[in-house]
């Protein structure tokens, strides 16, 4: 009996040490009210094969009202969101807006996922280190789908955990188009 105490103290310690590294390591910035330049930097200075294995540098998109959206092709809530995400992608980009979506899985899964079910935004395939971009992001639970709104000037305006739709996006973007609009 002893012995199983002791393994649970083991555990329970081990498990204790791991939460406390991961936070010292990589610490959650703030989700919404604009989490660090630093975050962004790390996110403007990435890039990620799209579906037809082109490299793209997230910087393309360096000026815009940027909606990231993180998501997976197992991912229910993901998929059932990307249709909202595509029609906002179409009535916003003329409006300085650009989505992009950055997938967990590889090229040739989002390849074959985008010729079945097409999306107006390109998809980028991050694999292993579209988390770790997630997780500097403001994705301190490793949620899907994960999606920041970037402003123009880089930081960040707004995050949300699980699925999104086109008018919960539309109440941080279109204060945003405003602000942008008047600045022009």
């Amino acid at each position: 009996m002893q012995s199983y105490r002791h393994l649970l103290v083991v555990i329970v310690l081990i498990i204790a040490g791991w939460g406390l590294t991961r936070l010292w390591v990589h610490p959650p910035v703030a989700d919404g009210q604009g989490a660090s330049n630093l975050a962004t930097a790390v996110l403007f200075g990435a890039s990620f094969p799209d579906s037809a294995g082109q490299t793209q540098a997230i910087k393309q998109w360096q000026g815009k009202i940027l909606v990231v959206n993180f998501w997976a092709t197992w991912c229910p809530p993901c998929l059932e969101e990307m249709p909202e995400l595509s029609k906002l992608n179409e009535t916003y980009k003329s409006q300085n807006v650009a989505v992009i979506g950055i997938s967990t899985d590889d090229v040739a899964k989002i390849s074959a996922f985008s010729k079945k079910s097409p999306v107006s935004y390109p998809l980028l395939a991050g694999d292993f280190e579209a988390m770790n971009l997630g997780e500097r992001l403001g994705n301190n639970k490793g949620a899907l789908p994960y999606t920041v709104i970037v402003r123009p000037d880089g930081t960040i305006a707004n995050t949300y955990f699980g699925r999104i739709s086109q008018s919960l996006l539309e109440e941080t973007l279109l204060p945003l188009i405003k602000a942008s609009d008047s600045s022009h």
